[in-house]
This record gives C-alpha cells, sequence and structure tokens, in this order.
C-alpha cells in the first residue's frame, strides 16, 4: 500500500503580510491588526505616511494577528489590544480589511491547485493538499508550491509534508515563516515528541491543563501513558483520540469538497452600544450585516430559507433567534426583515457587545423554488 503524503500549507502571518504589500515601509517592524477603520494610515504633504501606534489605542477590541516582530515583543493574534499597548506601545496598528484578505485567499488557492488540485479548503488562510499521487519528489514539489504562491500573491507560507492531516499540520509551524518540514512516522520519537501536548490540533488550553495534572505534558509523555489512565480521566472517545494522535495516527481524508451548514457575518462593537440611546448606528451596522451575508451567499451560490439573529449583551450572555422562509432567498431586503422580526422576540433592556445575522438551511442558487426580493419600498429602515 503506496504511503499517503499530505501536505498542510499555511500562510505566513496572513492578515499582516497582506497589509505589508500595501504598506512595504512597515517591513521588519512590530505591526499589529485589530484597528478601527478610523486608524487608517494618512498621507502627508510630502508623500509619507503616518500610522497610529498601539499606545494611543484607546476602547475595547481584540488582536486579528500581529507579524512576527511583534510576536516577539509578546503580542499574538486574539489578545486583548490594550493588554498588547502595554506590552508594544510603539507597535503599528492597522485595521482590518477582510475583502483584501479574501482576494489574496482566492488567489493563493488558485495558484497551489495548478500544481495540487486535491485541496481541503481549512480557512481563509489554511488549505490540505493530498499530494500522494503527483511522482514528484516532496522537498521540490514543496519548493515549487511554495514558489507559486510567491508570485501569485507576492506572500510567503509555510508547508509540512508528512503521511497524514495531524502530523502536517503540526509541522507547518515548525519552522515558520517561510519554512519546509517533511516528516515520516520513523521521525515521530526525536521530532513530534519533545514537543508540548498543546502542538497537536484538538487539544486545547483545557485540555492541556487537564494532562499537566496528570504529569503529561510532552507528546511523547502522553504517547507513554496507557489508553486506561487516559480513559479515567477524559470521555471515552477522546481519550482513545488522545492515545492515537500522540502515536501520530489519523486517517482522514483530504476533504476536496463539503456543503456549507450556514453563512454568518457578525461584529463585536468597540463600545457596548445601548439598543435605545445608539439605535442609528445599531440600525446601520444591522443593515450592513445583512447585506453582506447577501453578498456572501451570491458568491457562493446559495440561497437560505433559515434567518436567524445573534445577540451577546454586557455581561457576555448571548441569545438566537431564528425564523424559517417557505421558499429560500439570498435577498438582502428580506434577510433583513426576517432578521428584524427576530430581533422582536429578544429583549433589549442591556447594551450590546456583538450583533450577528446568519442564514441556514442552504440550497443551491440553481434551485427553483426561490422566495420574491423585496423592492426598496418594503424595506424596513
Amino acid at each position: 500500500m503506496v504511503e499517503r503524503r499530505i501536505a498542510h500549507l499555511d500562510m505566513d502571518a496572513f492578515y499582516a503580510s497582506v497589509e505589508l504589500l500595501r504598506y512595504p515601509e512597515l517591513k521588519g517592524l512590530p505591526v499589529v491588526i485589530g484597528g478601527r477603520r478610523s486608524q487608517q494610515p494618512v498621507t502627508l504633504d510630502d508623500g509619507t505616511r503616518q500610522f497610529a501606534r498601539l499606545r494611543d489605542y484607546v476602547g475595547r477590541g481584540v488582536l486579528t494577528t500581529s507579524t512576527y516582530e511583534a510576536r516577539a515583543l509578546g503580542v499574538f493574534s486574539g489578545m486583548g489590544t490594550m493588554k498588547a499597548a502595554k506590552l508594544a506601545p510603539d507597535a503599528i496598528i492597522l485595521p482590518v480589511d477582510f475583502d483584501a484578505y479574501r482576494h489574496y485567499s482566492r488567489r493563493f488557492k488558485a495558484a497551489v491547485a495548478t500544481i495540487a488540485p486535491l485541496i481541503e479548503d481549512r480557512g481563509i488562510d489554511e488549505i490540505y493538499i493530498d499530494l500522494t499521487d503527483i511522482p514528484e519528489a516532496s522537498l521540490p514539489l514543496a519548493q515549487r508550491i511554495k514558489q507559486t504562491v510567491k508570485e501569485a500573491t507576492g506572500l510567503t507560507c509555510s508547508i509540512g509534508i508528512t503521511p497524514n492531516k495531524l502530523l502536517s499540520k503540526i509541522c507547518s509551524d515548525l519552522q515558520k515563516p517561510d519554512g519546509i518540514t517533511l516528516l515520516g512516522m520513523g521521525d515521530l520519537p526525536t521530532r513530534i515528541w519533545p514537543l508540548s501536548v498543546k502542538k497537536v490540533n484538538g487539544i486545547g488550553p483545557k485540555a492541556t491543563e487537564k494532562l499537566a495534572s496528570l504529569g503529561i505534558v510532552t507528546i511523547g509523555e502522553l504517547a507513554d501513558t496507557a489508553p486506561e489512565a487516559l480513559q479515567a480521566n477524559f470521555g471515552h472517545a477522546y481519550a482513545a483520540w488522545l492515545h492515537d494522535a500522540a502515536r501520530g495516527i489519523d486517517g482522514r481524508p483530504v476533504v476536496t469538497y463539503s456543503e456549507p451548514k450556514s453563512i454568518s457575518r457578525e461584529t463585536t462593537f468597540e463600545r457596548d452600544l445601548h439598543p435605545k440611546q445608539d439605535k442609528a448606528m445599531l440600525t446601520e451596522v444591522f443593515t450592513s450585516l445583512c447585506i453582506r451575508v447577501s453578498e456572501d451567499l451570491k458568491r457562493k451560490g446559495y440561497r437560505g430559507r433559515t434567518i436567524g439573529l445573534k445577540l451577546r449583551y454586557e455581561d457576555f450572555s448571548t441569545v438566537t433567534r431564528d425564523t424559517s422562509l417557505p421558499m429560500a432567498t439570498d435577498d438582502p431586503g428580506l434577510i433583513r426583515k426576517t432578521a428584524g422580526e427576530c430581533l422582536k422576540r429578544v429583549s433589549l433592556d442591556k447594551r450590546l457587545r456583538l450583533l450577528g445575522v446568519r442564514v441556514g438551511n442552504l440550497t443551491s442558487a440553481a434551485h427553483e423554488d426561490l422566495a420574491p426580493p423585496l423592492t426598496q419600498g418594503e424595506l424596513p429602515w
């Protein structure tokens, strides 16, 4: 039986790298992505650009990503912006631009597909690739893929190639940025087992903490742990998975196509918004989310029957409501009207942290049983 060759390709600091294409003068500097639109760079009279700094940031927010120079200062994605400002006050902060990131995401995936078409899309900046049936040796093949991505986007990526997805995911992170890691099953004791268990995708912070309390810190120590000991502390299925994962066992195929269950858009506000006092701003955001969900549906070729609403209050409690239509739609007016009906079924006596709109129960846009669009006059705003 031919041993599989599975690659995991991960773009390097993707959002930040896209921004550096736009602002090449920031290369080599600590830069974070996650600011407000008001923090767009200002072009001065002499043609130079002036950038906002983390030390000047006021308000709540979470960083989307950071350059490797910022990471060296302890600033990472998912970190609160105010905390990051204390660690790296002179770091430059830029607002997110998801349209640009999606554009470069499509370009790098299309470039890879010209060489290796069996691709599993795992998000905006990463893919799995089945290389098993490509006769080219792994190292030159990885180099060729990386070069093709660089030519198509101007960006670098890191690639891990191993017999399965679990190991390739680990390996793509071992020599970042712009790295290649090749690994066979015989390399586990020297290259995988010394790593922390948290390097395994699927072992989160809570499981890492629980394993540490059992004296299990490295993947090798997990591999040496008897299945019975794991089952005594974790659920049966998760314990079995931990036992296999530590030994590099993963039979999952590269899935080249899957139907989405829903399409959604949501936003977390920079300050908690009051449903009445900030009604105008909430209305604008609500409408924008519905329009963007509609655009996503049309771009991906879907319509949906179930329209959903998500609210997160100032106390972090979250509520969802949804309504199913008799026919599928991708019309922004009908999505807005239906989501507005859902809004009437939730309490609006507390400030809001987050607002989201979702369309589920999807069907192909080629389906004939479609809800008619609303005319502009029927829109509820």
